[in-house]
């Protein structure tokens, strides 16, 4: 638990931007691209027209709201509790699906393939600070409908953590499910203890597309925890404004919400979005502005308020390399994110807006990771943290070097293995190496060195099985 924090709006904004999503769902409605949608949509009294055309009344969105969850846990391989979704703790993980990886022993920025994203996942798996695994890599080397399959088959295979998911549709999304059940004990225990949460977007503005809301259907059917959430880019799919763009999300969250928990009741939902301007001199989303993470406040305010897990973003840039900017970005993204209580924040790696990563920005992530949640954790006041017994003994022109106070505390501050805190003599006998010349070496060494804990041969089997199985219907 945190014990910095800070707030972006107050509650009677909260309420305001509440009431206009309500308005909205119910005078201007939203597109529904799905028949088993639609019925349960009817069915618990919402008005349709031109068939798919959906006016939601405030009713089903507070029924809907009471019925979500408060808190989720996410649980590791082996069934440890890990990311715990509630009031103002903090986790961070990577993202899903750049395009290209900026690879660290030739420095080429290229295209995925399947080693690579192992390799990521490996990275992922060392690192202590990055808590959960996304698939990182759009990779090109298999067929295009088994990515999203292929890519969960080696986060499964090359780590233990907890996992956020992409899956193209929900026949995907049924073999990742398989894939885990068969690695936790079963399906009924991955159900008790889920090891990952899907992430699923509606079409900005307004719009259920129906591979999204037959995921949410499927979610909320197997309990597996899911969210809604709009991509918002301001100017573009939602309105220029930061208060116009979350009240748009806010608005298609709470639809997708809606149909999730006529679904199943009381099934896990995160709340979220990410909201990116659109630069109107290049029509680029601007990923890291001071808007987006004004935005993620909102969305925080939110979803506290209504007693919601929470779902954001950290550790993102849209330089396209790992230099000054990337880091600067990152590390704002990463410490605004854990000061406004995200809950669960992904696209740690991210560059040039989501389209490029690099392990080594992982590396330095885990880094400024580590600064933030010590630095937001708080202070030991108590009377032996003060050292007033130590004070009064050392007394005046004494020093504290030999103290049994200054032994006793030394290892518990914060340290990095990764920055340089030498003066400038030693740093040059070290090689005068930059924190990119660090963290490349340190990617090198897990990736040379760390052996992930592997899963069973029968679980690999099954895997293997699933995988087959699903490219045999291709």
């Amino acid at each position: 638990m945190i014990k910095s924090k800070v707030t972006t709006i107050s509650e009677e904004q909260i309420k305001q931007i509440h009431n206009s999503a309500l308005e909205i769902l119910e005078d201007t409605g939203v597109v529904v691209h799905h028949d088993e949608a639609l019925k349960l949509l009817k069915e618990a009294g919402c008005i349709v027209e031109n068939s798919n055309r959906v006016y939601i009344p405030t009713g089903l969105v507070e029924k809907a709201i009471a019925t979500v969850p408060t808190r989720i846990t996410l649980y590791d391989r082996k069934g440890t509790p890990r990311i715990f979704l509630q009031d103002w703790e903090i986790s961070y993980g990577t993202g899903s699906d750049t395009i290209n990886y900026l690879d660290p022993y030739t420095g080429e920025r290229r295209k995925w393939q399947k080693k690579d994203v192992e390799n990521a996942v490996k990275v992922c798996d060392f690192l202590p600070h990055i808590d959960f695994v996304m698939s990182m890599g759009n990779i090109v080397d298999v067929h295009k409908k088994m990515i999203n399959r292929e890519q969960y088959a080696l986060m499964l295979l090359n780590s233990t953590k907890p996992q956020v998911v992409i899956a193209e549709d929900d026949k995907a999304l049924a073999d990742i499910t398989a894939m885990a059940a068969a690695v936790v004990g079963g399906r009924e225990v991955l159900k008790r203890k889920p090891l990952f949460m899907v992430y699923c977007e509606p079409t900005s503005p307004l719009q259920l597309p129906y591979e999204s809301v037959a995921k949410v259907l499927l979610a909320a059917e197997t309990s597996v925890p899911t969210n809604f959430a709009c991509g918002g880019l301001s100017g573009g799919t939602v309105p220029m404004t930061v208060g116009g763009s979350v009240l748009q999300a806010h608005t298609e969250a709470l639809s997708g919400m809606v149909i999730h928990q006529l679904k199943n009741p009381g099934a896990p939902f995160v709340y979220g979005y990410g909201i990116t301007p659109l630069d109107m001199r290049t029509l680029q989303s601007v990923y890291t502005s001071a808007e987006s993470m004004a935005a993620q406040g909102m969305l925080c305010d939110i979803a506290r308020y209504f007693n919601l897990p929470s779902w954001g973003y950290a550790g993102c840039s849209s330089s396209k390399t790992v230099d000054e900017q990337a880091v600067m970005e990152a590390t704002m993204f990463t410490l605004m994110g854990a000061l406004q209580g995200c809950n669960l924040m992904h696209d740690v790696f991210y560059l040039e807006f989501g389209l490029t990563g690099a392990l080594e920005m992982i590396v330095i992530s885990d880094d400024t990771i580590n600064r933030v949640k010590h630095m937001i954790k708080g202070v030991d006041t108590s009377r032996e943290a003060l050292g007033v017994d130590t004070i009064k003994m050392v007394g005046p022109g004494g020093n504290f070097m030999g103290t049994q106070h200054t032994v006793d505390n030394f290892r518990r501050g914060w340290s990095t293995d990764l920055c340089d805190l030498q003066g400038y003599e030693g740093w040059e006998r070290s090689g005068k190496l930059t924190l990119f010349d660090r963290a490349n070496k340190r990617v090198k060494e897990i990736l040379e060195n760390h052996q992930p804990e592997p899963v069973n041969e029968l679980q690999e089997k099954e895997i293997a099985k699933i995988l087959a199985d699903a490219e045999s219907k291709l």
